[in-house]
């Protein structure tokens, strides 16, 4: 499991990564111009994750086809994945336009709300790359196939880092386009990485894309895919929805807090991208192994998932404990933004395990085609306990921002062990091959 995981978690890292250097490069010019990116990335992640999750159907619908062998079944779900990202950026691209007047009307800092709202308009350029990007990477890694991604994720990452360094701070004669440089950075890094991704995977890929097949365009397989996908984005957004939500309402508290959040906000994500690597490596494994009629190596796949993906968890709580003000350090000089961050990584640290746990038992879960029930789960544990929990930690009992991450911490515990008790349920039950043939 941790051989196959590896490539697969190095492009989560790398992916959030681009925005983690960017609101660390963004940190050295102002608070204000962090918490812009913060709010930009918040509204971003929002869009994107809840598209992310519509296209995670590829990984049950591929990994199976490749497991029984039907290079025919691969071709449909990639085809018509390739159709759902191009509708998914028509869609994002338009909701990412009008930015001052939400901003606005969510009470976010004066001072910030004018910002945000350019680099969201720039992000734009980067929407259909990304969710291009995302169809490969799921069928590559539904194929068994990682270096193409691997290429791709360092060669962007570093791309992103360099522009980032000629834009935000206008160096070579370059103009100091600030957090508006970082948006621009990373919207060319999300072209080069797409076109890296196809070319380095052309061999595995041409088969699936190659002919272009008419099935593709039947609406009912297409609306098949859509009702076992809409489950797993809702799920991913109602996830991120929580995080975001909480960074609408620790910047009613001002610019620092909401950078501070941003920072840790970035690090919990950046830590959680190992977990969410590992259960798509699971979902990938699990799902060729219901395609080959193997549920017995289906459990020991999901065990070996949960180990991996736990036990790093468990590295990353300690580092959050033990080290908070070294951290938050490296991603802020203004000193009352990392004093709060720092205050906040502990917390953040109390989560981690419990984080790892529902994000694997979630991707062994969509490997074996369950998406409903899941993203039930997701609802309850998120949104019937956490976001009460926080709005009462928050104002009814008066802990402020901090009340915030408290109520992150309760819901991940109720979502973590309600995922655990579905995947061990699922695992007990004879499992069939999903079908989008007509």
């Amino acid at each position: 499991m941790t051989r196959i995981a590896a490539p697969i978690v190095l492009a989560q890292v790398g992916i959030m990564l681009m925005g983690v250097v960017d609101t660390a490069m963004v940190g050295r010019v102002s608070p204000d111009a962090i918490a812009a990116v913060a709010l930009a990335h918040i509204y971003w992640a929002n869009l994107f994750l809840f598209g992310l999750g519509l296209l995670l159907v590829l990984d049950p619908v591929v990994s199976q086809a490749v497991g029984a062998r039907d290079a025919v079944g691969v071709a449909r779900g990639v085809q018509r994945g390739v159709l759902m990202a191009v509708a998914l950026s028509v869609l994002m691209s338009l909701a990412l336009v009008p930015g001052e007047w939400l901003f606005t009307l969510l009470r976010q800092p004066a001072s910030v709300v004018p910002i945000t709202a350019v680099v969201a308009r720039w992000l734009i350029w980067g929407v259909l790359p990304n969710f291009l990007f995302v169809v490969f990477r799921q069928t590559l890694q539904a194929m068994g196939t990682s270096r193409a991604i691997v290429v791709s994720i360092v060669v962007g990452n570093v791309l992103n880092a360099f522009l980032n360094w000629l834009l935000i701070y206008g160096h070579w004669g370059f103009p100091a386009l600030g957090p508006a440089g970082s948006a621009i950075s990373t919207s060319i890094g999300r072209w080069v990485m797409l076109s890296i991704i196809v070319g380095s995977g052309w061999r595995s890929l041409r088969p699936a894309l190659r002919p272009w097949r008419a099935e593709a365009f039947a609406p009912r397989p297409m609306l098949r895919m859509l009702r076992l996908g809409l489950p797993v984005a809702f799920q991913q957004w109602l996830e991120v929805a929580v995080f975001a939500m909480g960074g609408l309402v620790i910047g009613l508290f001002g610019a620092v807090p909401l950078a501070g959040h941003e920072i840790v906000l970035n690090l919990a994500s950046i830590t959680f991208m190992v977990p969410l690597g590992v259960g798509a490596a699971a979902a990938a494994m699990v799902g060729r192994a219901v395609g080959r009629d193997d549920v017995a190596a289906a459990r020991r796949d999901a065990v070996a998932a949960l180990s991996v993906g736990v036990g790093f968890m468990v590295i990353a709580t300690l580092a959050f404990t033990l080290f908070p003000h070294a951290i938050a350090a490296f991603f802020s000089a203004d000193p009352a933004t990392v004093a709060f961050s720092a205050s906040l990584l502990p917390i953040a640290g109390l989560f981690q395990i419990f984080d790892g746990m529902q994000c694997v038992s979630a991707g062994v879960l969509r490997g074996t085609g369950d998406t409903r029930v899941p993203m039930l789960l997701h609802l309850g544990g998120f949104w019937g306990v956490g976001i009460p929990l926080c709005l009462l930690l928050t104002f009814t009992a008066r802990l402020g921002p901090t009340g915030v991450w408290w109520g992150y911490v309760g819901s991940l515990v109720v979502v973590a062990m309600l995922q655990m008790n579905r995947m061990r349920w699922r695992l007990t039950q004879d499992i069939k091959r999903l079908h989008f043939d007509h």
